[in-house]
């Protein structure tokens, strides 16, 4: 058997045993106007990109698989309290394909459900055996990271003036932080010394700033089937994104950001602009070098399981939604 379908394999069976512990939480019937939303939201088909990592990373130094099961399941639910109050603040009404929670529920609703999973997640984490206080600790510096991130590309909206260092910061805590914990998680569960679990969270950081560049750009090149979640809300709210702000650079830029054209049309031009004044390849390519250094922090590895993390780190650089 090929080296690329047991990776597959691999992938697949970790997703699917972090659904099936999902499916298997003990939420109560009552009151629905809580617990049927928490549902709908965990029944998404997301890639359990973040589980699968905490599990390949900790697979690596032999942690106990119940840990990294509980570790996994957490850092699920809270990147989904993370994406249910995300697609509030953004306006955005689909996600996985399907209707986000705020759409189908109303806001209030979603609002008590992200507060709600977030709270699953601390109770699932705190289960874990090994180094408890530690994963807990790791686990809530992430999650206030993760909400300084969101806040900054909020407050960064419609402003022309934030530079590549600022978005590169903001993208560190939004998105970089959270694989930064799962990879730590790793380490941590494994008891793993301090100098292992800093090339864990370097490695997680990259792959996280290499994630999110891809992204912005796939909210311009995708399309919403692919994606499986709402388009065109960067260019609505005028998101300082990698490709705005490469773009700046170029004439013609101002014309099409400044221009009365419907959102359709305008992420259209844009999208034209992108590849003819090379943001995009320029993006693809900070992209592809984010990965390289990533890749430098799995020396922490060995043998086999080195590899299978490499497979992973190009797995992330590859995808296409």
């Amino acid at each position: 058997m090929s080296d690329t379908k047991l990776f597959t394999e691999l992938l697949d069976f970790i997703r699917s045993e972090t659904d099936r512990h999902l499916k298997k939480l003990d939420l109560p019937e009552e009151p629905a106007y809580l617990y049927n939303p928490i549902r709908y939201a965990l029944a998404g088909k997301g890639k359990r990109l973040r589980p699968v990592l905490v599990h390949l990373s900790g697979r690596g130094f032999d942690a106990d698989p119940d840990d990294l099961m509980h570790a996994g399941m957490a850092v699920e639910l809270l990147h989904n309290f993370t994406l249910i109050h995300d697609d509030i603040m953004d306006h955005d009404d689909t996600r996985h394909g399907k209707p986000t929670v705020h759409k189908k529920y109303g806001t209030e609703a979603a609002i008590l459900t992200g507060d709600s999973i977030f709270t699953l997640s601390q109770l699932i984490i705190g289960q874990v055996q090994s180094n408890t206080v530690q994963a807990l600790q790791a686990f809530n510096k992430a999650s206030l990271t993760v909400c300084e991130g969101q806040a900054y590309d909020l407050q960064f909206e419609g402003d022309a003036t934030v530079s590549l260092d600022q978005y590169l910061d903001m993208i560190s805590r939004k998105t970089g932080a959270l694989l930064s914990l799962c990879a730590e998680l790793g380490g941590i569960l494994a008891e793993k010394s301090d100098d292992v679990c800093a090339e864990l969270r370097s490695y997680g950081l990259n792959l996280g700033r290499a994630f999110q560049v891809q992204d912005d750009i796939l909210e311009i090149f995708s399309d919403e089937e692919n994606l499986g979640k709402s388009l065109e809300s960067d260019v609505a709210a005028d998101k300082q994104t990698i490709l705005t702000i490469l773009a700046r650079k170029h004439d013609g830029w101002d014309e099409i950001k400044n221009s009365d054209a419907d959102i359709s049309t305008k992420r259209e031009r844009m999208r034209s602009f992108y590849i003819e004044t090379g943001v995009e390849a320029r993006a693809r390519e900070m992209s592809r070098g984010y990965i390289e250094k990533a890749k430098d922090s799995l020396s922490v590895f060995a043998g086999e399981h080195k590899k299978i993390m490499d497979q992973f780190t190009d797995f992330v650089l590859n995808r296409t939604h």
